[in-house]
């Protein structure tokens, strides 16, 4: 079997200056879909990407929830934007995403992910939510103008051992990345400049 990253070597020489961010919306440093937005930059970075991680839940809950200014806060917005490609990784809470992405992204401005690819990676324990991905995180991405690729990762509990991700899974993610690369480097038109 080939060592992970090798399915997106090739790639790295159109994705020079790509940029993809990671946003963990867990409140947990431990979670699955933390491991999973990880797995994901690491395969980005692999294929010539360059990589950030915003962790939603060590930034200062006052600048997440619009009270104030927040020079984290602020950075993690401006690497959202800069971005072509986004990661967003959630545990299911109440059947969606969580509070946490749900306040990052309303922070975004309107229209500010056009032309930017959005990748929904999605944990929970059973496959009872698994439409979460499609009925939560993909609007939430197209609401601000994001393409979002088809293969959207859904996990359960199931296929971690020992927290890490199983073989399958990590196929998964493979897949959705590849896909996003594709996307990012296909001439997928940038944003539209605003006429004032």
């Amino acid at each position: 079997m080939p060592a992970r990253g090798e399915d997106l070597a090739g790639v790295s020489a159109s994705t020079t200056g790509l940029a993809a961010v990671g946003i963990s919306g867990s409140p947990s440093a431990t979670s699955k879909s933390r491991v999973l937005v990880e797995y994901a930059l690491a395969q980005l970075a692999a294929g010539g990407a360059t990589t950030h991680l915003v962790d939603l839940a060590a930034l200062p809950a006052e600048g997440l929830l619009g009270r104030g200014t927040s020079p984290p806060v602020t950075a993690a917005l401006e690497a959202a934007t800069r971005a072509r490609i986004i990661v967003a990784g959630t545990p299911v809470y109440r059947a969606t995403y969580s509070g946490l992405l749900k306040v990052f992204f309303d922070l975004l401005p309107q229209d500010s992910l056009i032309g930017k690819i959005g990748v929904p990676l999605v944990t929970g324990h059973g496959a009872a939510h698994s439409l979460s991905v499609d009925h939560g995180l993909r609007p939430l991405f197209a609401s601000l103008g994001a393409t979002v690729v088809a293969g959207g990762v859904y996990a359960t509990s199931q296929q971690f051992a020992d927290g890490k991700p199983g073989v399958e899974l990590l196929a998964a993610v493979d897949r959705a990345v590849g896909e996003a690369l594709a996307l990012a480097t296909a001439g997928l038109p940038g944003p539209i400049p605003r006429r004032d």
